[in-house]
């Protein structure tokens, strides 16, 4: 297909404390590969569109596709990789071994030489914490990074979906112990999921995080993909996030009434959606850039133009009478239920009534 060839002006912000200046619009490669798009040449030029448009942040993790997306990745940057941040993660499973997974470091370490011969790279910008991780303590997770550092194979680190307790008690790990600390946060953030808003975002700014936010689209609900009196879609790979577009619930039903009126302030505006949707993410003054994941060219060309998107204060005002500051649509719009919430027996006494 044909592309513009006219570069857009592109903003650049400093994530955090590193210093690192990456594009305000992150390239998420969540749906590169056989479970998103199977075809590598296309992934490929979706990478060095985004690039030659001046998007210089890719995100990317272990997981997605099972280590494709980090394979077309890095096809994709190799000859540019000086010109391109890229950020991976880890901790999802990645087998059915018992010890594939989480943060240990017999984990970690085995992790980080698996994405970065994936990636075809001798380092990795910023390397992520996917989720928290139960069963191993932050000091064991900060100990390991900070070896990962000093080796020259990871430049930064950061989490992904932390409570804000546990992003301020790395901080406080991570000063005690003498350990390098996480730079950055990679939490949900959209008009139905507005939660951090309460926490997580004024913490970032208390320690100097740099803020990545993902799902500002909330996994297509605010760019038109659903409406009313629709089946029931398929149910998504991931079946922790089923709850998120489970018709039958009712508190799925009520986002239809958020997005239409959402859908309204955009025609006011004169704005699609999705412009609407990630002008909103990247206006808050704790966000460092908003991740974008297209699966085609064509869903990329829609997005390219977002960062000059500028909300006023009236449009602004009436998003947060529809979608209150700290509303999450639902719990599973959060990204992360905590062990306590998950499991009914963190909550009981075990034989009393």
């Amino acid at each position: 297909m044909d592309v513009p060839t006219v570069r857009p002006r592109t903003e650049y912000r400093i994530l955090g404390d590193s210093g690192i200046a990456v594009s305000s619009l992150c390239l998420g490669a969540m749906m590169f590969g056989k479970y998103g798009n199977p075809d590598h040449d296309e992934c490929v030029a979706i990478v060095n569109r985004a690039l030659d448009a001046g998007v210089n942040f890719i995100d990317t993790a272990d997981q997605y596709s099972v280590g494709e997306s980090e394979e077309i990745v890095g096809k994709a940057v190799r000859g540019r990789r000086d010109d391109v941040v890229i950020a991976t993660k880890f901790t999802i499973p990645m087998s059915g071994r018992p010890n594939d997974r989480g943060h240990s470091r017999k984990w970690v370490i085995r992790a980080v030489e698996d994405s970065l011969r994936r990636l075809g790279t001798d380092y990795i910008d910023l390397y992520q914490a996917h989720r928290p991780d139960p069963n191993t303590g932050l000091d064991e997770l900060l100990g390991t990074l900070s070896i990962l550092i000093q080796q020259g194979k990871v430049r930064a680190i950061g989490s992904s979906t932390f409570p804000a307790h546990q992003i301020v008690e790395a901080q406080w790990v991570a000063d005690r112990r003498g350990r390098e600390r996480f730079l950055t946060e990679q939490p949900p953030y959209s008009l139905l999921a507005r939660g951090i808003e309460r926490d997580v975002l004024p913490v970032c700014e208390q320690y100097g995080l740099g803020v990545i936010t993902w799902g500002p689209l909330a996994g297509g609900w605010l760019s038109g993909r659903y409406s009313r009196g629709m089946e029931q879609p398929s149910a998504p790979r991931n079946r922790n996030m089923f709850a998120r577009y489970d018709l039958s619930r009712p508190e799925n039903q009520r986002k239809f009434d958020t997005v239409e009126q959402i859908a309204e302030i955009a025609r006011d505006a004169n704005l699609t959606m999705a412009e609407l949707s990630i002008g909103f993410a990247l206006n808050h003054p704790a966000v460092t850039s908003v991740l974008i994941g297209p699966r085609t060219q064509a869903h990329l060309e829609d997005l390219l133009g977002v960062p000059e998107v500028r909300l006023d204060a009236e449009t602004l005002n009436r998003l947060d009478t529809i979608a209150p500051p700290g509303f999450n649509a639902t719990a599973a719009d959060g990204g992360y239920q905590p062990p306590a919430l998950a499991d009914a027996g963190l909550r009981r006494r075990h034989g009393r009534p």
